[in-house]
C-alpha cells in the first residue's frame, strides 16, 4: 500500500484516511493554501498551516478549520503529519508524511524566489517528491521580483506623464500583495497610494493584519465618479479585463503580472499593452534544483508541463512520473 494515492477525491493517505488538496468533498482535508484550485469547499474538517487560516475563513466558510504552525507535528491513525513554508503565499504550506520510516512530501505550489508576504521555502528530505510543474521547461525563468518591480514603476511613471492610467490585472490572492509589498520598497513612485477591485481589497486587508508591509490602498468604488484617473496605479483581478468596470478610467494602458508573460505571444493574444514576468511558481531551474534537494528517490509530477519535467528526470537517472491531477496552476489562481 502506497502512503499517498490518487483516488476519485484526490490525493490519499489510506493509512491516516485524509485527503490532500481533495478535488470533492471528503470528511478531512489537508490543505496546502487558500487558491481554490487546491481550497475546495464542502470538506467537513480542514487542517492546514496556521498562518493562511484567516484566507481559508473566507474561502471556506462552512467546513471546521483548525490551523497549525509550520513545524509542529500531528498525528492521524500513526501517520505523522507537518506543515513546512513553501513561499508560494501567505500560509502556503508543504505538507510532509511519515509512516514508519518512509517520508513523503507534498509541495503543493511553491517558488523559490524572495517574497515579502510570505514566509520562504524550507527544502524538505524525502523519500517521494509529490511536486508542482506549473512551469516546467527551460524557457521559464524568472527574472529577479525586484526588478520587475522596478519595470512595473518605471511603465506607471510613463503612464503618468504620458496622463494615463495604469491598470494591472494581478491575482487576487498572493500576487496583488505581492506587487503591493514589492513596490513599497521603492521610493521613485507617482504616488504612495494604489486603487484597487474589491475583490482584491480584501485579501488585501488580510495580509495587512497578518503584519506584511504594502503601498497604501484605496477602493476604486468608494472614489467620485468624476474622479481624474490619470497618473493613477489600479490593481484589478483578470476577470474584469473586458467588463465595463475598466472604462471608468478613460485613457490608460493594461498591463498583467504573470508568470505567462514571459512569452511576448501571450501578452499580444490577451491584448495587453504590457506584460510582467512575475510568478508565485517556481521557475526551471528552481524545480530542477528543489528536486535534487529533496534527495528523493521517486518524484511524482503534478500539473502544468508534468510530462517535460517527468520525462526530463528520467533523463538524468530519476525515477519520475507524471500525476493527473486537477490543480490548475497559475491560470486557476485567481478564483
Amino acid at each position: 500500500m502506497a502512503l499517498i494515492e490518487l483516488r476519485e477525491a484526490g490525493l490519499y493517505c489510506p493509512r491516516g484516511r485524509f485527503h490532500i488538496d481533495p478535488w470533492k468533498p471528503v470528511p478531512t482535508a489537508l490543505i496546502t493554501h487558500g487558491h481554490g484550485d487546491h481550497a475546495r469547499p464542502g470538506n467537513e474538517r480542514v487542517v492546514a498551516a496556521e498562518a493562511g487560516l484567516n484566507i481559508l475563513r473566507k474561502r471556506l466558510p462552512d467546513s471546521e478549520l483548525r490551523g497549525v504552525p509550520y513545524g509542529e507535528e500531528l498525528t492521524f491513525r500513526g501517520v505523522k503529519v507537518s506543515f513546512h513554508p513553501a513561499g508560494h503565499v501567505l500560509g502556503s504550506a508543504q505538507i510532509r508524511v511519515e509512516h514508519a520510516g518512509e517520508v513523503w512530501v507534498v509541495s503543493g505550489d511553491y517558488k523559490r524566489a524572495p517574497d515579502p508576504t510570505c514566509a520562504p521555502f524550507e527544502p524538505l528530505a524525502c523519500d517521494v517528491f509529490i511536486t508542482e510543474a506549473t512551469f516546467a521547461l527551460p524557457i521559464y525563468r524568472w527574472p529577479p521580483p525586484g526588478d520587475v518591480a522596478r519595470e512595473i514603476a518605471q511603465w506607471w511613471r510613463d503612464n503618468a506623464a504620458a496622463g494615463r492610467a495604469s491598470v494591472l490585472y494581478a491575482y487576487i490572492l498572493g500576487k496583488s500583495q505581492r506587487i503591493l509589498a514589492e513596490l513599497a520598497r521603492l521610493d521613485d513612485l507617482p504616488e504612495r497610494v494604489v486603487y484597487t477591485h474589491g475583490a482584491t481589497q480584501k485579501m488585501v486587508q488580510i495580509h495587512r493584519d497578518a503584519g506584511v508591509r504594502m503601498l497604501d490602498t484605496r477602493l476604486v468604488a468608494d472614489e467620485p465618479k468624476k474622479t481624474a484617473w490619470s497618473g493613477r496605479l489600479v490593481l484589478a483581478p483578470p476577470s474584469v479585463r473586458r467588463s465595463p468596470w475598466v472604462r471608468r478610467f478613460g485613457k490608460h494602458e493594461t498591463a498583467f503580472a504573470s508568470g505567462w508573460m514571459q512569452l511576448r505571444g501571450t501578452r499580444r493574444g490577451r491584448g495587453l499593452s504590457r506584460g510582467f514576468a512575475l510568478s508565485d511558481h517556481a521557475d526551471w531551474p528552481a524545480l530542477l534544483r528543489t528536486v535534487e534537494e529533496s534527495g528523493a528517490s521517486r518524484v511524482l509530477c503534478t500539473h502544468g508541463f508534468a510530462d517535460a519535467l517527468a520525462r526530463h528526470l528520467r533523463e538524468q537517472g530519476v525515477d519520475a512520473e507524471s500525476l493527473e491531477t486537477r490543480f490548475d496552476g497559475e491560470d486557476g489562481a485567481e478564483s
